[in-house]
């Protein structure tokens, strides 16, 4: 016995398929927009939780307007360095989780790409907002004290290398979450198959 096949009508075949593409893909590319905005907005939070916990070097005033370290040996930039990583490895940690959560599983690759392309500009976002903390009240020393005083710098990201470890964490978070939660739809097509 056989079973009739529909085919799509030829006048509105063409319509039909990418229709339905569109109505699919749509909810997809809302997770991923999102999943990119949430991730970079994270950035923000990060940023001023470096700002706050990163070390800064002491400076002196050496002459109106300008400064030098107080120890050229200190390793206050290394410290803040790693700050960020962590501050970074952390966001894209929390990121990845609440990104599988709410995206990933239901809506995969797509979303993926949406926390990976917001991963990198939270990272971006972190370094920018703790560069920029307390900008304003350092450049206010700088022109104000005295020769002599002593102040903390501003941060500086030196290993600008840290800014993968934001997308780094969300990938291997999100993509080993996926495959301990799925194991069997990832498998391929390549193994034994019943007859």
């Amino acid at each position: 016995m056989s079973v009739p096949i529909s085919f799509p009508d030829p006048a509105r075949g063409d319509e039909v398929v990418s229709s339905w593409r569109w109505r699919d893909a749509v909810p997809a590319v809302v997770a991923a927009l999102a999943v990119a905005v949430g991730t970079a907005a994270l950035g923000v939070a990060a940023g001023l939780g470096w700002a706050a916990a990163a070390p800064r070097p002491l400076l002196v005033m050496t002459s109106p307007g300008a400064a030098a370290l107080v120890n050229t040996e200190t390793s206050a930039f290394i410290a803040a360095d790693a700050a960020f990583g962590l501050a970074c490895l952390a966001g894209g940690v929390i990121s990845g989780v609440l990104a599988y959560l709410f995206a990933v599983r239901r809506h995969g690759p797509l979303a993926m790409a949406g926390l990976l392309a917001g991963a990198i500009a939270a990272a971006f976002v972190t370094r920018w907002v703790g560069e920029h903390a307390g900008l304003g009240a350092f450049q206010h020393q700088l022109a104000t004290l005295p020769v002599g005083a002593r102040f903390r710098d501003t941060l500086t990201l030196g290993a600008t290398g840290a800014l993968g470890a934001w997308a780094l964490a969300a990938a291997v978070v999100a993509g080993g979450l996926e495959l301990l939660v799925s194991p069997g739809r990832h498998r391929t097509g390549g193994g034994r198959r019943a007859h």
